[in-house]
């Protein structure tokens, strides 16, 4: 194990697990130990992934000096917390997305880092795949000339439980931050900027959370994102970058293993690639070795940026979370 990565993760829910799922797919990389609230939850997530370690405690995990970097997977209210706690310990941090509560939150979270000269990023995992790194590629080769128009949609039906993440406001619950945020993320990366002006409204359910919401964003030139997300209804989950020269499409975009591209003269280019957590991983952990203390991919000023729409969308349609 001299040469591998050695990952911690923190938390044991069903994203740690898809995490830890595909960890096995870098062979650099190893899920080596996992921090629970307790021994018995870390010991069966352990068991199912072969780590070395398992600790019943956040604190006991990142105390393990063998631990090159921890990955927080535990619910919205928690990343600020678990964060500045890893980065207190000197652990390079990558950090579930939404990447905190509000903007202020983040803010504190990036400040910390760039103090005590720790790596941190946000996990936004979407951002890594080979597919959006190739539309990336297409947008700064200006193959669809100056892009004006972003549709993005992100909605699925789940199951209403008013304990739930999804729809407890106490666990930061509603649309916009479980959802929105692929949304919002995705205008970010198209656009390269922040937008001049936003109008939202949402539904607001029985607990008081968003259960669907629609944004519309307007640029310094002109050009706009029509985003929408939902918890109680699913929609295509697809990408429509349309510009002066041509169109981008990406379906299934969150997880996207196909994009097209059809310039203005009829012809066409496809991409395709795999998905997967681990291309996040990697990213980290190129980072981390070559002692970078953030992704030029995934820059932590911008996950402020995103944070701060964020934040602007919900005074618009009235949601404030009790933790706030």
């Amino acid at each position: 194990m001299k040469n591998t990565f050695r990952w911690g993760i923190l938390g044991t829910g069903s994203i740690a697990s898809k995490f830890a799922t595909d960890l096995g797919r870098l062979p650099d990389a190893v899920c080596y130990a996992v921090g629970s609230r307790s021994i018995e939850s870390a010991q069966r997530f352990g068991n199912r992934f072969d780590a070395v370690k398992n600790y019943g405690s956040y604190e006991a995990l990142m105390a393990d000096p063998e631990v090159d970097a921890i990955y927080i997977a535990t619910p919205h209210p928690f990343h600020k917390e678990n964060t500045l706690a890893c980065l207190a310990a000197g652990k390079p941090v990558l950090c579930e997305k939404p990447f905190a509560i509000n903007s202020a939150d983040s803010i504190e979270m990036v400040q910390q880092a760039r103090e005590r000269g720790v790596f941190l990023m946000e996990a936004m995992w979407t951002r890594f795949l080979p597919v959006q790194m190739k539309v990336r590629e297409w947008l700064a080769d200006g193959m669809i000339g100056e892009p004006l128009s972003l549709v993005c949609d992100f909605g699925f039906r789940a199951g209403f439980n008013p304990k739930s993440r999804l729809f407890d406001p106490a666990l930061g619950g509603g649309a916009l931050l479980d959802v929105g945020i692929y949304t919002l993320s995705y205008a970010s990366m198209v656009f390269g900027s922040q937008p001049e002006r936003i109008q939202a409204d949402a539904t607001l359910g029985e607990t008081g959370v968003d259960e669907q919401n629609a944004e519309l964003l307007t640029y310094a030139d002109g050009a706009q994102a029509q985003l929408t997300s939902a918890i109680r209804v699913t929609t295509e989950q697809r990408v429509r970058i349309s510009g002066t020269e041509g169109s981008i499409t990406v379906p299934d975009f969150w997880h996207a293993t196909a994009a097209t591209l059809v310039k203005a003269d009829g012809s066409m280019e496809n991409a395709t690639g795999e998905s997967g957590y681990h291309f996040e991983a990697a990213e980290v952990m190129r980072c981390v070795g070559d002692g970078r203390l953030e992704s030029e991919e995934m820059p932590l000023d911008e996950t402020i940026d995103i944070m701060r729409t964020m934040d602007a969308v919900r005074v618009l349609i009235g949601l404030k979370y009790p933790m706030e």
